[in-house]
């Protein structure tokens, strides 16, 4: 039977959201319901209450997520109920173009729940269907999602710390390890240290960076970095010039590896600008639709590495989760640093405005 449960929705732009009642229907063939027991709030999820991402109004907000599969579909066989699972936005199909070349991690026909959830009775809009966030929704005690979408991981990780791999976290760490491909003895400059790039960080100790560079302008993000593994600052305020600092700290040569986890034409102008002769630039900070970026294209010709972007850090959610908490558990993997609180699911709206603040690397929505 469909159910009806308590959720958060953005229900038009830039409005507050509104904790209502939606219908969760019963996971048909290849999908799967999972009760939510926690789910951090991601800046991607305010991109799509501020209408960043699409209009396709209302959302179902939420998808940095962990919990329990509850009930499965016909042909399920990836996960069962009673599975403890981190929810991830890149199923893959393993049949594109991309799997079929070893890729998949950069798959073209990822897998969401092809049934939809609606509003229900007594809303103003109720059997509206809804767009769950990054095809997750995870604002929600349960929600219903494609199979593929739950990756299982050890249950003695708790559920607000195992959730970060679902997007922020894995986002940092993979544009570290798999994107750029950091490597032992490495130099690696990080621009911007909310969660994204603090992951970055200890992705680049994780991989054996011999020098990590932290760049902010907030001094408080900064410090963090400085405990969870990087070896010097910038602080980036108006006279601080970040490329010739960055050029400064790496003999004069710049860094091998410049990660921008902002997202701006002005911050990867300056990752762009501040890498070795052959180092690589990633981007990896989610730019808005209006932005673009220039830069002479003799600059382009004259540097060889490489410049790339970062899609959920590149990550295989079936090989990088477990391997992930089972370095969390081994305490080699301080995923507890970017725990900063726990809210409850009324509790959105504001960890919004904390967010836009810099108070907090993650709030993370505990859900009984």
């Amino acid at each position: 039977m469909p159910q009806t449960v308590k959720a958060v929705i953005a229900r038009s732009k830039g409005a507050p959201v509104e904790l209502v009642n939606i219908v969760v229907p019963d996971p048909g063939p290849g999908e799967a319901v999972v009760k939510i027991r926690a789910c951090g709030v991601c800046h991607t999820d305010l991109h799509y209450r501020e209408g960043g991402i699409n209009d396709d109004y209302p959302f179902l907000l939420g998808h940095e997520a962990a919990g329990v599969v509850e009930a499965v579909g016909d042909g399920v066989t990836e996960v069962a109920p009673g599975d403890y699972v981190v929810l991830n936005w890149r199923a893959v199909c393993g049949q594109c173009r991309a799997c079929a070349k070893g890729k998949p991690w950069y798959c073209f026909a990822t897998q969401n729940a092809t049934q939809k959830m609606t509003l229900a009775e007594g809303d103003p809009d109720a059997g509206r269907e809804l767009s769950p966030a990054l095809g997750i929704g995870a604002f929600a005690e349960k929600t219903l999602v494609a199979a593929g979408q739950c990756t299982k991981v050890d249950a003695r990780a708790e559920p607000e710390v195992a959730g970060l791999l679902g997007c922020g976290v894995m986002a940092g760490l993979g544009a570290a390890i798999n994107t750029g491909n950091v490597g032992r003895g490495d130099s690696v400059a990080v621009i911007g240290c909310g969660g994204v790039g603090t992951a970055s960080v200890v992705g680049a100790r994780l991989a054996g960076a011999n020098r990590i560079i932290a760049v902010d302008r907030d001094q408080r993000k900064l410090d963090q970095a400085l405990e969870l593994g990087a070896t010097d600052t910038i602080l980036a305020d108006a006279g601080t010039d970040v490329v010739a600092r960055i050029q400064e700290l790496t003999d004069g040569f710049g860094a091998d590896v410049v990660i921008d986890a902002v997202g701006r034409p002005e911050t990867f102008t300056q990752a762009f600008r501040a890498r070795d002769l052959a180092g690589t630039a990633v981007l990896v900070g989610v730019p808005t639709p209006e932005m673009t970026w220039e830069v002479p294209l003799l600059d382009v010709f004259g540097h060889g590495g490489a410049v790339k972007s970062s899609w959920y850090g590149d990550c295989l959610p079936s090989r990088d989760f477990p391997m992930l908490i089972d370095l969390y558990l081994q305490g080699r993997l301080p995923l507890d640093a970017f725990v900063t609180e726990t809210i409850g699911i009324t509790d959105v709206e504001a960890a919004f405005e904390k967010m836009h603040h810099g108070d907090v690397l993650r709030s993370v929505v505990l859900i009984d």
